[in-house]
């Protein structure tokens, strides 16, 4: 019966060596989760028969120090939760690390080369459908321009001008002059130039040049309060473009916020809406969990949002290969949402999480590993030597 007990006891302590030998290889792997071989006795009836290990025991709720990457496809969880990719099978599995990027397909992978699972763009404030997160990696179209916002200072010292003896090439017949880029439908862009004349202590009379041209009729007149400021909402005049083979482009200058006080004259707001059209540059992870794709205009674009998986007892999930894990029965079924909401924890953009595994804590278990390895091994000795003192006896 010895034999059999300290067999056991060398049989678990292999076991447990296991183990602890799978975290020591893995300190250094980004998301992984140490884990602890428990022990269990192991009766025949009323008689001991040795020990087992009766489980495993995930530390998945410790989480690793922050590794900071700077990359911008790389997050870290801070708190619970995991991201879920799915491979091409359909099979989902479910990760703390946080190395995505854009496939030659236009889909954003994991570091495996899974499609992240994630909802689409959101519409009307509603999140899109969950599933694979597509990136429009080719170009993107033009948008017309239907405004330019323009806010500054008219300066008050400015010296009155006859408005009538306005000329946009003689720089002495207005005050100042400022240029606007409008985008049409084709994404070409035409430059508009304001023409500031400031006609009497109250008013300003703007003319209105595209493109080089001379400006057409008697202008737009700015007209000031005694504090110096416009009405709310004061708007310029309707705009029109007309180039080859795009459609009239039609717009206005939104004046809100301009002022005609002392001082200099200064121009601190001067963007028309609407661009031209753009190619696919690149992609990054807002701290939401926003997929934003960039363009060479500039321009950007939300076209999904990575999800979050939380479990009702996330330390029975299955392990697999790639640092990930499975669902199943015992872990419960997964509840997603966007990091930062109900259970997800935050996302920290530009890091990993590393390893929760303690070396040190891994380290001594090795050593006492190995004191029991070695206490079992004399009980088999010293029954191995009874037995041949009894044989020798008869």
């Amino acid at each position: 019966m010895s034999f059999n007990i300290a067999l056991s006891g060398i049989q678990a302590i292999n076991e447990q060596l296991n183990t602890l030998s799978n975290n020591i290889a893995n300190a250094g792997t980004y998301g992984f989760k140490g884990s602890r071989a428990n022990f269990s006795s192991v009766y025949a009836g009323d008689m001991a028969n040795g020990v087992q290990v009766g489980s495993l025991t995930q530390d998945i709720g410790k989480n690793g120090s922050l590794q900071t990457t700077g990359r911008g496809l790389d997050a870290a969880i801070l708190g619970r939760g995991f991201f879920t990719s799915r491979d091409a099978q359909g099979v989902v599995s479910y990760s703390r690390v946080g190395i995505f990027s854009a496939n030659a397909d236009g889909f954003l992978v994991d570091a495996t080369g899974k499609r992240v699972q994630g909802y689409g763009p959101t519409l009307n404030g509603v999140l899109g459908a969950m599933g694979d997160i597509s990136i429009p990696t080719g170009q993107i179209a033009a948008v017309a321009s239907t405004r330019v916002a323009y806010e500054g200072n008219m300066s008050h010292e400015w010296p009155v001008k006859d408005n009538a003896d306005f000329d946009f090439e003689d720089s002495n017949t207005y005050s100042m002059v400022k240029q606007s880029v409008v985008y049409d439908s084709l994404g070409t862009q035409h430059t508009v130039s304001q023409y500031f004349v400031k006609s009497d202590d109250d008013t300003v009379t703007v003319h209105y040049s595209v493109n080089g041209a001379a400006p057409a009729g008697a202008g737009y007149d700015l007209v000031f309060d005694e504090d110096g400021r416009l009405p709310v909402g004061t708007n310029g005049p309707d705009l029109t473009i007309n180039a080859a083979g795009a459609n009239p482009l039609v717009f206005d200058f939104d004046y809100t916020g301009t002022t005609k006080l002392a001082g200099a004259a200064t121009n601190t707001t001067n963007r028309a809406d609407g661009y031209a059209s753009g190619t696919f540059i690149g992609v990054e992870l807002a701290e939401n969990g926003s997929i934003v794709a960039k363009y060479s205009n500039e321009q950007q674009q939300v076209v999904g949002t990575v999800a979050i998986a939380t479990f009702p007892d996330e330390g029975s999930l299955a392990p697999i290969s790639d640092t990930s894990w499975t669902a199943n029965a015992n872990s419960g079924a997964p509840l997603y949402t966007t990091p930062g909401l109900g259970l997800a924890g935050k996302l920290s953009k530009g890091s990993l999480e590393g390893s929760n595994v303690d070396i040190t804590a891994e380290l001594v278990g090795l050593m006492t590993s190995q004191r029991n390895y070695q206490a079992n091994s004399k009980v088999i000795t010293a029954e191995n030597q009874m037995m041949q003192s009894l044989m020798q006896a008869l």
